[in-house]
């Protein structure tokens, strides 16, 4: 796979992190699941895949109107935040630093993976490094505080969260450390 780099105005796109085409794995994975599970379907009653189909379809118009300002929001963040300071603070020679940044910044980014994955995609096409890259996303998939506030809190306990963050402060910066110790970009 090649990388490329396209001109935006005065800015550049680093394409850093290769992504396959429309057909990739992923593609390709989901796509048998969902016919594997529609013959299920239909082998159990053959009205079911076309209510499977309306209710997939249900969740696509409750997912658009989310994802495209999301990845407008990303774009935007791309040509704003300088590339260079990026590159400074959380680049390859950043050091420890970032990963703590990162890792306090992961556990701030508000709502789902439809905000944090595009502004991971920025991050990274800025010139954030491996380490600090991993350690926000650690960090916001084990502490995302709208999580813990809309459904853990309420459904397990404050005792409950106090234990399951307690113990697990140090991954999002162990991950992001052993990263850098062992991937070198």
């Amino acid at each position: 796979m090649r990388l490329r780099s396209v001109g935006i105005a005065h800015l550049t796109y680093n394409a850093a992190m290769p992504r396959g085409g429309v057909f990739d794995v992923s593609f390709l994975i989901l796509s048998s699941l969902a016919v594997f599970f529609a013959i299920v379907a239909y082998l159990k009653d053959p009205s079911l895949p076309a209510v499977g189909a309306r209710n997939g379809l249900a969740l696509l118009w409750f997912i658009i109107p989310r994802l495209v300002p999301a990845l407008i929001l990303a774009g935007m963040l791309q040509v704003v935040i300088p590339q260079e300071t990026v590159a400074r603070y959380f680049g390859r020679r950043s050091g420890l630093s970032a990963i703590f940044m990162a890792s306090a910044a992961g556990v701030i980014t508000p709502g789902g993976p439809m905000v944090s994955m595009p502004l991971l995609v920025v991050l990274s096409n800025s010139g954030m490094a491996l380490g600090p890259l991993v350690a926000y996303m650690t960090a916001w998939s084990l502490f995302g505080m709208q999580r813990i506030i809309a459904w853990e809190a309420p459904l397990m306990g404050w005792h409950f969260v106090a234990v399951r963050t307690v113990s697990s402060l140090a991954f999002p910066i162990l991950a992001g450390w052993l990263v850098t110790l062992y991937f070198h970009e």
